[in-house]
């Protein structure tokens, strides 16, 4: 997949997952994709949660690897 393609399928299954974070106050915004891994900024309740690396590596970042094959991770970035 090209990165410009990967970066829409990425996009788009952030846009996905989004409602369900809000539900607990929190959000996630793209930065980035660059060398197999996507840049991500947590906010809201997310952003202080001390559930922020378990809900990143062991949720979101397991589902986006099962769509996206080439994805190696998901890193919070604290802007």
């Amino acid at each position: 997949m090209s990165k410009e393609n990967t970066e829409k399928k990425l996009k788009e299954l952030l846009e996905e997952i989004r409602p369900f974070l809000n539900l607990d106050g929190g959000d996630i915004e793209y930065i980035k994709y660059e060398d197999g891994y996507l840049y991500v900024k947590m906010s809201g309740a997310c952003a202080g949660c001390n559930f922020l690396d378990v809900t990143l590596k062991d949720n979101i970042e397991a589902y986006l690897k099962e769509t996206v094959e080439e994805l190696k991770g998901v890193i919070n970035v604290d802007l």
